[in-house]
């Protein structure tokens, strides 16, 4: 219904309830009583004229409302209220002037009371028509498109939500069935005109009484546990399963029922996800955030969240233009509000990084720029050396330059007691800011984690490839553990991190307890539909560098809990290596020497004077020359 039918339907509602007014207040049109006549006439004018014009300032006829809700009947009541006054105060004027001999006052109240149903009501019904339409042409037999029967698992309010949205938007395809939920509340309740059927353990019984054939988890903030006893019923039940998007993508806005995703194994985390705090992220607010590395999995979460939380300007760092355009495109659109800047540049490049600084002058740096994958790190060390160790030290040294307030480096666990040259080099990294923070007294910090799902290189969508081709999936060893977190968990325990810095600090993520490689691989099968027998698991043995089990940091550390216990500060034992003469300087000059003439061997014993806890792979049997590729 357009607008301008709402106006005409107010028009005769004002007349109507005008007039309603007068016959319960005097029988007027019953007994004709001449004297109101003017004062009659003189309220219709004055309420035609001016009612409109108020709920035109109100907003009443730029609003759509086949989506009105409670808001909209505030602005509703406040309008005719606001109305009612106006008319109120126009006709006491007349009274004054002489233009009405007399009005009763209780008319007012009763105008006031009828319009207020009138005006809510065309507009309600408006939403009202419009959902009874689109469930009707949604409806089996309407010579559309065939709807699938669908049950949804949480009657709450994302529940509620996919049933909403699937009354609307019929295109979909989709009947909702009915609802389960745990709470007993709830059980026989109607929601929508959708029955809650039973309790979420009843799912295999309504499945098979209803003839189910997809259930729509809309339960964004429910545990793994919960997740997966689902999914298992689904699987048992022959029935499709979808997932409601998680709680980050809610609070994003814009989500409905067309964008259900398939289940992945983010939801299948074997411990509780840990939620966002906004107040994390309050040190950021109008702050020029410059970050490195913004075109990788974990950078452009890190960007997100950043412009969730306010910055003022957000500089966009990275080597790869075509991620850092489809970063910064989606920034633009979702915080048109914060100031975006990309910028191509490579951390290597030292008169570039520091043109960068100088033009945009940061306050806060977070350096997620490296190279992570582990064998080909050690087919290459010299990328792993120049990129992670001489990198981080142009971007820190840029930072003190510019005074920079805080610096945070986005870590590995394979920094601990590292047995790949990846893993080293992060170490370093790691030495190099919490020296520089040491002698400029500086809010720089490194925060360490473990592996992250999803994330490009990782094995999730590793695995889902190999599921996709029938299999076999490859795994290292049987007995590989790794920790786990979501891309939005870690980053938003980053952005956290970066909030408790004082200087020179390691900061360790709680990664709860390491998951076996395999038992991923395991629910991932599940959660594809792939029944165990189909698709076989091959044991590859270890890669060059690999271990079976990291660590978070080295043993006899000082480990306390940050404020909470989703953030933990660690003060590593001292190394006591002897190391290359003239420190830490020193040793990466002669490590971006080696680099520069492409001998790993050197880099790899330099290595080892540095950390005496590195054990090279070299110095484990391996072949000493660099291979020409490496195995994946």
């Amino acid at each position: 219904m357009r607008n301008r039918y709402v106006l005409a339907a107010d028009m005769v509602a004002i007349v109507l309830c005008l007039v309603g007014a007068f016959v319960l207040r005097l029988d007027w049109f019953f007994q004709r009583q001449p004297e109101y006549t003017a004062a009659f006439n003189f309220a219709l004018v004055a309420s035609v004229v001016v009612k409109p014009i108020v709920y035109y300032a109100f907003g009443l006829y730029r609003r759509y409302w086949r989506y009105a809700g409670l808001p909209d009947l505030l602005v509703i009541f406040l309008a005719v209220s606001a109305s009612s006054a106006a008319v109120a105060l126009v006709v006491a004027i007349a009274i004054m002037g002489g233009v009405v001999p007399f009005f009763p006052r209780s008319i007012f109240a009763l105008d006031w009371l009828l319009t207020l149903a009138c005006v809510g009501g065309v507009r309600l019904s408006v939403r009202v028509l419009s959902e009874s339409f689109g469930t009707r042409h949604s409806a089996p037999g309407n010579g559309h498109q065939p709807t699938k029967r669908v049950l949804i698992a949480g009657a709450g309010d994302a529940g509620a939500m996919v049933v909403r949205e699937i009354h609307r938007n019929r295109q979909l395809g989709m009947r909702p069935v009915g609802f389960l939920d745990d709470q007993r509340a709830k059980q026989g309740k109607r929601i929508y005109e959708v029955p809650v059927l039973g309790m979420l353990a009843d799912l295999e019984r309504v499945v098979d009484a209803h003839q189910i054939e997809q259930v729509v988890i809309a339960m964004p903030t429910a545990g793994g546990e919960v997740v997966r006893t689902l999914l298992d019923a689904c699987r048992r039940a022959g029935v499709e399963a979808r997932a409601l998007p998680g709680i980050f993508e809610l609070l994003e806005g814009g989500v409905s029922v067309s964008r259900l995703r398939q289940i992945d194994i983010a939801d299948l985390l074997r411990r509780q996800p840990i939620h966002a705090a906004p107040e994390a992220g309050i040190y950021l607010q109008g702050k020029t955030v410059l970050v490195t590395g913004a075109g990788g999995s974990i950078g452009s979460e890190l960007c997100r969240q950043l412009a969730r939380a306010q910055v003022g300007e957000l500089i966009l760092l990275g080597h790869g233009e075509n991620s850092i355009f489809d970063v910064t495109n989606r920034l633009r659109q979702s915080h048109p509000n914060v100031t975006v800047h990309p910028v191509i540049a490579d951390v290597r490049d030292e008169a570039r990084i520091e043109a960068v600084f100088a033009a945009h002058t940061p306050s806060i740096v977070f350096h997620a720029a490296a190279h992570k994958h582990v064998p080909l790190m050690e087919a290459h060390p010299e990328e792993a050396i120049t990129n992670n160790v001489h990198g981080t030290a142009v971007v820190v040294g840029a930072a003190i330059r510019h005074d920079v307030e805080r610096f945070v480096l986005v870590s590995t666990d394979k920094a601990v007691a590292p047995t790949s040259v990846m893993g080293a080099s992060k170490r370093l990294a790691e030495r190099v800011v919490a020296q520089a923070a040491e002698r400029h007294r500086r809010m720089f910090i490194a925060v360490r984690f473990g592996n992250v799902l999803g994330s490009r290189g990782s094995v999730v969508p590793f695995f889902q490839q190999q599921i996709d081709r029938g299999g076999p999936i490859t795994i290292t060893h049987p007995d590989m553990r790794r920790f786990f977190m979501t891309i939005p968990e870690a980053v938003h325990l980053v952005v956290k991190a970066g909030g408790l810095a004082r200087g020179g600090e390691l900061f360790v993520l709680n990664m709860g307890e390491p998951v076996r490689i395999v038992d991923l691989a395991e629910d991932l099968k599940r959660l594809s539909g792939v029944e165990a027998s189909n698709v076989a698991i091959v044991y590859t043995g270890l890669r060059p560098g690999e271990k079976l089990e990291e660590q978070l940091w080295e043993p006899g550390s000082l480990v306390e809990a940050a404020g909470d216990d989703e953030v933990f500060r660690v003060v590593e034992p001292i190394q006591t290596g002897d190391g290359p003469s003239g420190g830490l300087d020193a040793a990466i000059i002669r490590l971006e020497e080696a680099a520069a003439r492409g001998d790993g061997l050197a880099i790899h014993e330099l290595l080892s004077e540095c950390l005496p806890t590195f054990v090279s792979s070299w110095h484990q049997g391996l072949p000493r020359q660099r291979p020409t590729r490496p195995v994946l």
